[in-house]
């Protein structure tokens, strides 16, 4: 059985991963594509029980080094448990972010290091890496001003301004570190703008 495709859906706060995701599965699924949707942290019932922790507001201060290592612990059971089992079986996985929001929001916003990042990356992937991540792309003040239409926010999305500056730099460079795999989409444009790029970059996998 072939193999299947490994496509992730990164950015900062309010860039409309959520609309876009929903896209990409429609999209695929008209091309007759089985397809899985899942998202980061969480995944699985344990991972999403971690994703919990990472956003409550009213916990206990989460160290910087616990953050981290909660957010690859939900990643290894999504691995082991949805990502890697769905592929086998051929079946294409979308998911709503993977790693490189961990170099962004850790590695960027927390100013953590990435060797840190790097050696817990290959601990717990292996050579897993996506075939296609679609970063979508917005200034900081437009993302955290449709973050906030949307209700009350969570740890991350009450960080400072400066914290998601730091972020969005930290996926930019992740895109020109990796541009045969991450490719930008400007997502302050209309919505048909952003969805015909979109259907652009994915074409290249269903040759």
């Amino acid at each position: 059985m072939t193999r299947g495709k490994f496509i992730t859906l990164e950015g900062g706060e309010g860039v409309g991963k959520t609309t876009n995701l929903a896209f990409i599965k429609d999209y695929l699924e008209r091309h007759n594509i089985s397809v899985v949707v899942t998202r980061e942290p969480g995944g699985t019932a344990l991972a999403e029980k971690i994703r919990r922790l990472l956003l409550d507001t009213g916990s206990e201060a989460i160290t910087e080094h616990a953050e981290l290592l909660l957010v690859f612990a939900a990643r290894a059971q999504h691995i082991k448990h949805v990502i890697e089992p769905s592929l086998a079986k051929g079946a294409w996985v979308i998911s709503d972010r993977f790693t490189d929001a961990t170099y962004a929001y850790q590695g960027g916003g927390r100013n953590m290091r990435i060797s840190t990042i790097e050696w817990l990356e290959h601990l717990v992937q292996g050579n897993l890496k996506p075939d296609l991540t679609v970063l979508l792309d917005a200034p900081v003040e437009i993302g955290l001003q449709r973050a906030k239409i949307r209700g009350a926010l969570d740890r991350f999305e009450a960080e400072k301004s400066s914290f998601f500056e730091h972020v969005r730099r930290a996926y930019l460079l992740q895109a020109e570190l990796h541009p045969e795999r991450i490719k930008l989409i400007k997502a302050n444009c209309p919505l048909d703008d952003v969805q015909r790029a979109l259907m652009d970059v994915l074409r290249p996998l269903l040759r």
